[in-house]
Order: C-alpha cells, then structure tokens, then sequence
C-alpha cells in the first residue's frame, strides 16, 4: 500500500518537535521535521509556559512538513506532559500566561485541600497519587489567590487540548491527559465535580472528556494558509505523552499485568497496564496513581524523580565553568565505586533545588553517608538510587495486582542511558527490554492511523513499533550484592530526615 504520513506535534518539558510517521501497512518509520527549545519561563517570581513561542514554532515544523510531505498527509495531534493548563475567556482570550507545573505557588496546597476533604475521599474520588503540581492543587492555589481571573474562565483546556483548539477550534479534554489533574473520576471517566464543589473551584468550565482517537475537525482555515497544509482532520492521541509511549511499547502481553513499563526521561513512569483502576486502601497508602491510556485501559503507575537528578547535575557542572555531555558523565560513572552513597530519588529537595550537587551533599551529610566530590561518584549515586527505587516500585505493583512481573520494557531517551538499563535490570531481578527510544511519537501518530482506519488494535499499534524498530536486552547480574543494596536503600528511605 503506498504510504501515509500522520503528523505527531510532540512537546517535552525541554524541547518540542514536528514529527512524520511514515506507515506502509506493516511497519511505519519516525521522520523528525523540526526540533524547537521549551522550558519554563521565570516571570516575576513565577514559572511560566510561553505557549505563543510554542505555537510559532509548531507553525514552521508544520509548514516544513507541507514542503515534504503534501498531499500524503493524512492527519495531525498533539500530544505532551500532564497536569499544567490553560484558560480562556468568554471571548476566547487567553488568560494569563499559563503556569509552570514547579512553580512554588501549589506549596501547602495539598495541606489546604485535605484540610477541606479527607484525603482518602480525594483518592478514592480520583485514583491519583498525591503531588503539590498536580492540577487540582494548581487550581486551588488560583482559587486562593487570584479568584477573579479564575472566575473570568470560559473554557479550561489542558496543554495539548490548547493547540489542538488552536489547529481546530475543537473545545474539549482528551481521556489520557484528563487523569492526570486529580480533577476527574476513574469510576465515571467525568470530572469529579463533587469533590472540586468542596474544594469551591469552579467547574462550569471544564468541557467534555473525549477519548484517545477522537477527530477533533480539520484544520482552521488560517492554519491552512499559514501552513501550507490541506484541509487534514486534527485527531486527539492519547495527549499525554506517557500514555502514547505504553500504546507504543513492543509488548505482545497486552491485556496482561506481568509485565512492566519504564517511561524514562526527565521523570521515570514506572507502572503496569490494567483494565480498570486500582483504588483500595493499599493503593492509596502507597499514593499510586491510576491514568488512563488507550481503549479505555489504565496506567497504574508511581512518577519517579528519573533523570532530572542526571540533568540537574550537568546543569550545575555547567554554572561551575565545567561543560560536559551524558556520554562523559556515563562514562564517569560507570568507573566510580559502586553503592557509595544512594538517595531516594523522590525526596522533596530533589524536586526544584536551586543547585543538585548541593541538595545530594546535604542529603548524603544528614544521612552519614560519603559526600560524593567527583562527577562520576554523583551521577553513579543518581543512577543507582533510581534502580533501587525501581525494585521498591516493582515489589509495589506485584502487590497491588496480585501478578508476577517477568519483564520490565524501558522507553523515551532513558534508554540511551545503557549503565542505567543494566543497573534496573540487577536492581529488580527480571530481565529489561529498552526500546524504541521514540516511543511517544509513534504512540502519537500510530493512534491516528488507528482512527484513520489503517490500523485495527492496540495489539496492532504494539506489533508494528516490534517489527519497525530495534530493542536491546539487559539480563541481571550481580543479585547478591544489589540485593545487600536494595535493603540499604529501605532502610535509608526510613531513616532519611
């Protein structure tokens, strides 16, 4: 059959891209148009999302893949990171530049909320885990300190619903990136206007929850002239990007839990695919999350600090006159000693510190461990730490499912990261399967191409990514002294101030 292009919009928290997905019937292969910068904005004290910048640069990556690609063009999405959004007015205004989901306005918004609601009645309304940028405690922070903008909203639109309004005019949530807020209802798949009553945020103008392939309309006409591009059909993905990343993990297990997922990047997504969500007291005990993913499908899953901790210590090197790149910093650490010093990844001052070497010194200080002083002994410390709380997370969801996990399958640019997939796979004792490194973008488009009738399942979806891409296998080694080290870590993680 000849090829049909579908156009992937994919935006990370560091960079954005226009992307082609080339489909023959059998296997599809990823063309990036154009690659663009992102990253959060400092605006008077706050951290903001420039969105206009975004848009103009989602304008060129389309008008370059109207030069290529023409008639071949079938359709286009968006998909990007969870919880930030962005109001408009009665008029179509945008209101505010929106937020950056670290900036420190959410701080004691989650104290504020469940001194309003139990806690376990936010869980058991929402099925999320509990974190301070989560949209909920981003409303309420706006519901705290700037009440009347937030009475002016319209129309409330996650990021990637925006740009789709901006390509199409189309007004509604997409069912992947709606679970994300803990401002929706895994039990109806609407928003959970009870429980946001109670939290007095408004939810007049949330609009309708659609799911992952809905077609949203064809392109405006301006977007048309300024593009280049025909009258094409704007398709919602799945428009979180960790939920087009597991549609597109090369498993053959689907509709299974013994087997898990590692979206790796700036955050590690680590969870199993399930039909329904796992709510209970366990669940919320151990604040795991349930987000949706395709057909209906849920992602019980923990977010991971991930490699964050990795790019934060380059930054700070950086700041120090030292330039160096992951490759050097692998390097690096694949010669230092091993099991040194460890932290838990997901401790708070881990979250947005002002330097990361010295959040890591304070923490290894406080702990009585050895100070990390060289490049390598503080990204090997990062990346052993992430492995271990992998293992503490993996231990979790054979718990919650009652399933034994066989394999863990890494996706997204972790997987570049080589002595990271080797250190998970002796850390949980299972083999791991990296690969493709781009996932999320052909999740993307491949979920079009679903909607667009060429392809018939998710199975499908999976076993054409396992015949057009490459993976790598990573067996344990090493269990006895990972294991000595995985019961370091717990008691570390109890000890830890």
């Amino acid at each position: 059959m000849p090829e049909q292009c579908f156009l992937g919009i994919d935006l990370g928290a560091e960079s954005g891209r226009v992307l082609a997905g080339l489909l023959d019937g059998k296997q599809i292969r990823l063309e990036e148009i154009y690659r663009f910068s992102n990253g959060p904005v400092p605006v008077a004290g706050t951290r903001r999302w420039n969105v206009i910048g975004l848009w103009s640069s989602i304008l060129k990556g389309l008008s370059l893949a109207a030069q290529k690609y023409g008639d071949q063009i079938t359709s286009v999405g968006v998909d990007t990171w969870g919880v930030d959004y962005v109001l408009l007015s009665e008029k179509q205004e945008l209101l505010g530049q929106p937020y950056h989901y670290r900036d420190s306005r959410t701080e004691g918004m989650l104290k504020l909320a469940i001194s309003r609601v139990p806690q376990e009645d936010i869980f058991n309304a929402t099925g999320l885990q509990f974190m301070e940028l989560n949209t909920l405690y981003q409303l309420l922070a706006m519901q705290e300190t700037d009440l009347d903008l937030l009475n002016q909203a319209e129309i409330f639109l996650l990021i990637p619903d925006f740009f789709h309004w901006l390509l199409s005019g189309s007004q509604v949530v997409e069912f992947t990136n709606a679970t994300t807020t803990q401002c929706l209802n895994p039990k109806t798949g609407d928003w959970a206007k009870d429980l946001l009553s109670k939290l007095e945020i408004p939810t007049t103008m949330l609009p309708k929850v659609i799911p992952p392939g809905t077609k949203l309309g064809t392109l405006r006409d301006e977007v048309m002239q300024q593009t280049g591009l025909g009258k094409i059909d704007v398709i919602a993905p799945a428009t979180h990007d960790t939920a087009s990343a597991v549609a597109a993990i090369p498993t053959s297990h689907t509709g299974t839990a013994d087997w898990a997922y590692i979206s790796s990047g700036t955050w590690s997504l680590m969870g199993v695919e399930v039909n329904s969500a796992v709510l209970g007291q366990r669940a919320f005990e151990l604040n795991f999350t349930n987000e949706g993913g395709v057909d209906g499908t849920y992602r019980l899953l923990k977010n991971i600090m991930g490699l964050w901790l990795v790019q934060e210590c380059r930054r700070a090197y950086e700041r120090r006159g030292k330039t160096l790149d992951y490759s050097e910093l692998a390097n690096a650490a694949a010669a230092a000693d091993a099991f040194r010093s460890l932290v838990d990844p997901d401790d708070p001052r881990f979250l947005s510190p002002d330097d990361m070497l010295d959040a890591i010194k304070n923490y290894c200080e406080e702990t009585k461990q050895p100070i990390p002083e060289t490049e390598g002994q503080f990204i090997r410390c990062a990346l052993e730490s992430l492995a271990l709380k992998y293992r503490k997370v993996l231990g979790w969801l054979e718990e919650l499912t009652g399933t034994s996990i066989e394999v863990i399958h890494i996706v997204g640019g972790g997987t570049k990261n080589e002595l990271l997939n080797q250190f998970t796979a002796n850390s949980c004792q299972v083999p791991v399967i990296t690969g493709p490194v781009e996932a999320t973008g052909l999740g993307n488009v491949l979920v079009q191409a679903r909607a667009a009738g060429s392809v018939s399942s998710l199975a499908e979806i999976r076993e054409i990514v396992l015949n057009s891409t490459e993976t790598n296998r990573y067996e344990p080694q090493d269990s006895e002294i990972w294991n000595q080290a995985v019961q370091r870590f717990d008691d570390l993680s109890q000890s830890a101030p």
